[in-house]
């Protein structure tokens, strides 16, 4: 294919809204273009890529016979009513209104579209298992889109959907689908790490992200160098690395109230007590807006409050995705001053769990472990002293909230752990019967009996992949394309006045070209250095240089190794066959 007859609008300089590595070149290669923010348009050569991309993933998917579909993007708000994610959805999800007043969705994702699709298709056991996927573009109103295709409004995801009959047959395929997204990384040339992560808004049993090491990822890793145990922050368990503080107070001494005048925050308390973080009950207190327990929404109702206070020890955070996931919240922001005393009669910073009675709450696994612990007083500058947790107060849940940290100890080998940044391309989940018990997803098993199928959900991000395997593969220069996905195999440049030598180029791509590899063969009017450089920009694999300064030898160049050679044109045409051909094999 000629440069000339290819849109290719290449830039000398980063725009200046583009900060990490994959923004800057999506723009300057020439990939995408930005139509407002979060929204960008695929130029022809950024399609070429997506379109491969696109294709691995079909191929593995397809090897573990998932079904693709083709549904639409705008469904009916009546679904997502049903599920209730109409409700307990934020901003993010656009909702909107037709001429006729019905409510509409632009989809983020497609569980209720699937569910209500096939709830009347699979009736029978006999028609199970199914996994069905589409490739499809979504919409979330994202509040901050920023690093180009890292995170967007607009944005295509592969999204699968699997629905069985027993929980082991879930397992299966969920295991199918870990097996193919390994594949599928590992072809568009990704080093992903598999962590254990939060299922969030998803709902589920269990889930797994797929990530990359990013300096700029949304995400913290807690990895275990000795037994490879790996989970999102929000997902990580861990356990303390220094022993609780001993202490020679007799667990029988009576709860002493100490005068706190203006004394606040955890570094406050230490100094007034000249005792460690450790020693402390921090509390923390949630506004939710809804709950799918229904233990908690009456407990909420009881109260005349929809708050939570969460205890924890005072050395560390509350994780605020393990609260919404163990009390399946819709969604939670810190109570306000003001909130807080109408309902405590204390101010903020003495606030315990000693007395409280009106308000759910949460302690913490850290708290239960301690001793001689101080807490608010849930009066006007009053904590109370020789606090004993299980003696002194009761919660109404208590499980693990605590956000793990570097150098916290694996749960399960007691090394110490550590972090890395990451940015999630795909996601596994076990969702199991969240949507189609409450959609009225039936089937008659074996014996006639009326049963709900149980369902998997596992997705891909299309664009935020493209952008992670050129986080990984660049360099000063620009992109450097895998093979399986670079948008031309190889590139071909002459530089010569000559028109033999121009014609001889052109007659070198054709060849490679009926040899089964992508050629693209710069015939532009441009100096020598435009060409080189826009060739290292884009990122092409393989460039073969015609110049008549080097006496009848093409000049070919591996742009993952910056290796040059001189061979002559036989040579020259199998080699660079040769080579194409291997780095596909290998993908």
């Amino acid at each position: 294919m000629k440069r000339s007859n290819v849109f290719i609008p290449t830039l000398k300089e980063n725009p200046n809204d583009a900060v990490i590595r994959s923004h800057q070149l999506i723009l300057r290669a020439g990939l995408v273009r930005k139509v407002a923010n979060g929204l960008f348009t695929y130029l022809p050569l950024g399609l070429r890529v997506f379109n491969k991309v696109s294709a691995i993933i079909r191929e593995e998917l397809n090897k573990i016979n998932a079904q693709e579909c083709k549904p639409t993007v705008v469904v009916p708000g009546e679904i997502w009513q049903k599920s209730n994610r109409w409700y307990t959805m934020g901003p993010e999800l656009l909702r909107m209104k037709n001429r006729l007043a019905q409510d509409l969705v632009l989809s983020p994702t497609a569980e209720e579209l699937f569910t209500e699709l096939l709830k009347n298709e699979l009736s029978s056991y006999k028609n199970y298992p199914l996994t069905v996927y589409q490739i499809n573009t979504k919409y979330r109103d994202e509040i901050r889109p920023r690093y180009g295709l890292m995170r967007t409004r607009e944005f295509t995801m592969m999204d699968a959907y699997s629905f069985s009959t027993t929980n082991e047959n879930l397992d299966s395929i969920y295991d199918d689908f870990e097996k193919a997204y390994t594949e599928i990384f590992r072809r568009c040339g990704l080093s992903t790490i598999i962590v254990k992560a939060d299922s969030g808004t998803m709902g589920g049993s269990g889930s797994q992200e797929f990530m990359v090491e990013s300096n700029v990822g949304d995400d913290t890793l807690i990895l275990c160098p000795h037994c490879r145990y790996a989970a999102n922050v929000e997902k990580a368990e861990s356990c303390d690395a220094v022993k609780a503080p001993s202490t020679s107070v007799n667990a029988n001494t009576a709860i002493e109230e100490v005068a706190t005048t203006n004394v606040k925050t955890i570094e406050e308390l230490e100094q007034f007590f000249s005792m460690s973080k450790r020693s402390f009950i921090k509390t923390v207190v949630y506004e939710v807006e809804s709950t799918e327990l229904e233990e908690l929404e009456q407990k909420f109702q009881a109260h005349k409050n929809k708050l939570v206070a969460v205890c924890i020890r005072g050395d560390l955070q509350v994780n605020e995705a393990k609260l919404k996931a163990r009390l399946k919240l819709s969604d939670l922001v810190t109570a306000s001053d003001e909130v807080i005393e109408n309902n405590t009669n204390a101010k903020v910073g003495f606030i315990g769990p000693v007395g409280i009675s009106n308000i759910v709450t949460v302690i913490d696994n850290s708290v239960m472990e301690m001793h001689d612990a101080v807490c608010g007083g849930l009066k006007k500058d009053i904590h109370l002293k020789h606090v004993e947790p299980s003696r002194d107060f009761k919660a109404d849940y208590t499980f693990d909230v605590r956000t793990a940290c570097e150098n916290d100890l694996c749960v399960h080998c007691g090394t110490p752990l550590y972090t890395k940044k990451g940015t999630e391309v795909g996601h596994i989940f076990k969702l199991g019967k969240k949507y189609t018990e409450v959609m009225g997803f039936n089937y008659l098993d074996e014996n006639g009996k009326l049963k709900v199928p149980t369902m998997g959900c596992y997705g891909i991000g299309v664009d935020r992949t493209i952008a992670a395997i050129i986080e990984e593969h660049n360099d000063e220069k620009g992109i450097i394309w895998p093979m399986s996905v670079a948008p031309f195999h190889v590139i071909i440049i002459a530089i010569s006045k000559k028109e033999d030598t121009n014609d001889e180029a052109e007659k070198f791509s054709a060849q490679l070209e009926q040899k089964g590899l992508e050629v693209l063969f710069d015939d532009r009017n441009e100096r020598a250095g435009v060409k080189l450089a826009d060739s290292e920009l884009i990122g092409v694999p393989v460039r073969v240089v015609f110049s008549d300064k080097n006496e009848g030898k093409l000049e070919i160049t591996l742009r993952e190794k910056s290796e040059t050679k001189l061979l002559p044109v036989d040579e020259a045409m199998k080699f660079v066959e040769d080579f194409v051909k291997a780095e596909l094999k290998k993908f």
